[in-house]
């Protein structure tokens, strides 16, 4: 069974190599990374543009496998917090004719990082660089901020399995949805 990760980033395609191996039902799967578009912004600002994202990453990576799986990590607009808005991943997996969509945990970046990226257009990485609150210029393809501001108690891979376990409830448990 061959699936394909609509990314190339090793974060997300090593999260789902992981993930699946817990999984009876994909046993054998090979998983293949494909560079493909999210067809939404470079930093998605709202929960539909991430999730959109995710689809489209999906969609777009379907060629010659069983399921195909889109992540994308954005912003979403919640009450109550500091700035205004959380983090968090949207996994989607397609089958050639659903959706079956999960999300991760959600977190909140300091209001300066909001800021910019409101502001300045700027994305989380180029935000945090600014700020000088790392120098590593591709945090999203390494421990991720949340690695950074839990102290490394949640690292971005892992956050990204938790989008992915949750659309898998779709798969592991189809007569539900």
């Amino acid at each position: 069974m061959k699936i394909s990760v609509g990314s190339t980033n090793a974060i997300k395609v090593n999260a789902v190599k992981e993930i699946i191996s817990e999984y009876d039902f994909f046993a054998f799967a090979e998983v293949i990374p494909c560079d493909v578009s999210s067809e939404v912004s470079s930093q998605p600002k709202t929960i539909d543009e991430t999730i959109r994202g995710a689809m489209n990453r999906a969609k777009n990576a379907f060629h010659d496998c069983v399921y195909s799986f889109g992540l994308e990590s954005g912003l979403m607009e919640v009450p109550h917090t500091k700035s205004g808005y959380m983090d968090f991943c949207a996994c989607a997996i397609y089958d050639g004719k659903k959706f079956h969509l999960g999300l991760s945990s959600c977190f909140e970046y300091p209001k300066e990082v909001i800021r910019l990226i409101f502001e300045e257009g700027l994305e989380v990485d180029e935000a945090y660089v600014k700020l000088g609150l790392t120098e590593n210029a591709r945090i999203g393809r390494a421990e991720g901020v949340i690695g950074q501001l839990t102290k490394g108690r949640l690292k971005r891979k892992e956050y990204t399995k938790q989008a992915i376990r949750t659309a898998l409830i779709h798969l592991e448990s189809p007569g539900l949805y």
